[in-house]
């Protein structure tokens, strides 16, 4: 073994082996074709929704099919610097979106906030509405993933997480969790939760901390009713889930809506542009977080279904890429984008369904929303950093032992 050990020592120090292959080569199909294929899906849903829309788009009907391009547009460019981006530097920026994520939930609550559908959510700059949350989830994602890591690192040691680190943990998350409650964004704050629950499990927090943290929340959300804490219409939202019948012309008008757009298309739908309820402005907010609606009506169960299938794709590809990471910030980043993604658009589509309690929030990589774009196809830019690094190892390993093998028989 020593000799053998020598031999390849002195093998790998003669051979200077690089990767041949091109990064267009190492690149995830499925990940950059799923991707691809819900964002023409969602131009093509969203433009829909708003084309004839007078009300909405004050006559010019391109208007919002525009804005969401160029929101695609600057949302690729994002996510190709952070797929290109040296893996050390990924780490290294962490703490940065983190900060920049707290900072921005920070000045929502100050007189730079605006309200829009009940939520003080949104800062209003120059005409751009900027919703911080969504920056907020992939900080934490990252940031959570950046800690866990270090800390399992030091240790050498893949074994369960320890107590404090299940503490420092949630430290990092509680901080952008008591602002978005205080906007209140309950939509967001579930993703939040999913999310971090999520991660702590992929990072192997101890089972009584992850069923503590089920009781912590469901003591949480009684005390949040309780207290008041939750605003009217948001109490409103839930008795109208629960009994949708209860107040079909308010809290529970958007439900009711949503389900018979769907209800409209039948197997293939109406046909794009062509949606009864769509067209008639029927079903509010159709762009945004109602999108899903316009699939169902206009689509059909094939249109929609093909959609979710798209969704599932990206979702399978983002576990593939997480359980093969070649180091823990790796794992654990994929994980957490994995839990959020599936979450929210479990969510979002949930509430068009009439499976979940209307909460507000976009289905990713699909939905109208600046913000919401941005931060999914960041997500994705660090999806395809983690593989391509992952890529890159296992092609220097295979070039390697080639080499190797090739040396020994002459």
């Amino acid at each position: 073994m020593t000799a053998l050990a020598t031999s390849t020592t002195r093998t790998s120090r003669r051979i200077h082996v690089t990767d041949r292959r091109s990064t267009w080569q190492r690149l995830d199909v499925v990940v950059v074709g799923s991707t691809a294929a819900l964002l023409v899906l969602g131009s093509l849903l969203v433009w829909s929704a708003t084309a004839g829309r007078a009300a909405l788009t004050g006559g010019d009907g391109s208007e919002y099919i525009v804005r969401h391009l160029t929101n695609m547009a600057v949302g690729l460019v994002l996510a190709a610097l952070i797929a290109a981006t040296d893996h050390r530097w990924v780490r290294i920026w962490a703490p940065v979106v983190y900060l920049g994520g707290v900072i921005g939930l920070g000045l929502v609550l100050s007189p730079l906030g605006a309200v829009i559908n009940g939520s003080r959510s949104w800062i209003l700059v120059g005409g751009l509405s900027i919703q911080p949350a969504e920056f907020a989830k992939l900080g934490v994602v990252a940031g959570m993933a950046l800690l866990l890591a270090e800390r399992t690192e030091a240790r050498r040691s893949a074994a369960s997480l320890r107590g404090w680190d299940v503490l420092a943990a949630l430290a990092i998350a509680a901080v952008p969790a008591a602002l978005i409650m205080a906007q209140p964004d309950l939509g967001t704050l579930l993703v939040l939760a999913a999310t971090v629950f999520g991660l702590l499990a992929v990072a192997g927090a101890p089972r009584r901390w992850l069923v503590g943290l089920v009781a912590a929340a469901l003591a949480g959300t009684v005390a949040a009713v309780q207290l008041g804490v939750l605003q009217g219409y948001q109490l409103l939202r839930f008795e109208a889930f629960i009994n949708p019948a209860l107040d079909p012309q308010g809290a529970g008008y958007n439900t009711v809506q949503a389900r018979i757009a769907i209800g409209n298309g039948g197997l293939f739908g109406q046909g794009l542009f062509h949606g009864s309820q769509t067209q008639s402005g029927f079903v509010p907010e159709q762009h945004t977080d109602f999108v899903f609606t316009v699939a169902g009506e206009e689509l059909g169960l094939v249109g929609a279904g093909a959609l979710i299938a798209l969704l599932l794709a990206l979702l399978w590809r983002a576990c593939r890429i997480a359980v093969r990471a070649d180091d823990m910030f790796g794992r654990l980043a994929g994980g957490g984008i994995v839990c959020w993604f599936g979450f929210q658009a479990f969510q979002n589509i949930g509430m068009c369904l009439g499976i979940m309690p209307v909460t507000g929030v976009p289905l990713p990589l699909v939905s109208y929303g600046g913000t919401s774009m941005f931060a999914s196809l960041m997500a994705v830019g660090l999806l395809l950093n983690i593989h391509l690094r992952t890529e890159r190892s296992i092609g220097l390993g295979v070039v390697l032992r080639e080499r190797m093998a090739r040396s020994r028989r002459f």
